[in-house]
């Protein structure tokens, strides 16, 4: 798999269910499918990787930044405006073996008066945040060995 390559493999997203195939290819790469995207998981040469992608935490806030984004753009569209020079940036503070806190900062020109009615509406409408803020179980489970 390639990088940001598109693949014939379609998603059922939002239809029930997502799903995303990571594959260890050794060290610390894995090599993703996720929805029609391929993608390379490592960690940096500081931590033992090759560095040839993000780590699993920089997707996990690139995640959140980015839905978080589309869901305010969104939300300034419903109210009839567009948010011409949004960003999000979106901060996890480790503790651990885990973000202890995750923060978004949204900046863009537009006035906070503007900005500020969106907030709420488009933390209600995106699908990362709301995961986070009401964690599902996460359930381990081994399929049948290969043949």
């Amino acid at each position: 798999m390639r990088a940001g390559r598109r693949s014939a493999t379609t998603t059922s997203e939002r239809d029930g269910f997502n799903r995303a195939l990571a594959v260890w290819r050794g060290g610390w790469r894995c090599d993703v499918r996720a929805g029609n995207f391929d993608l390379v998981v490592d960690e940096p040469p500081s931590a033992g990787g090759t560095g040839l992608g993000p780590m699993p935490t920089d997707l996990l806030l690139a995640s959140l930044s980015s839905c978080y984004a589309l869901a305010l753009a969104w939300a300034a569209r419903k109210r009839g405006f567009e948010l011409p020079d949004l960003e999000v940036t979106a901060t996890g503070t480790y503790a651990g073996q885990r973000f202890a806190s995750l923060e978004l900062t949204v900046a863009t020109s537009l006035s906070a008066d503007r900005v500020m009615p969106l907030l709420e509406p488009a933390r209600r409408v995106c699908y990362v945040s709301n995961t986070l803020m009401h964690t599902p179980p996460i359930t381990v489970s081994l399929a049948s060995p290969r043949s």
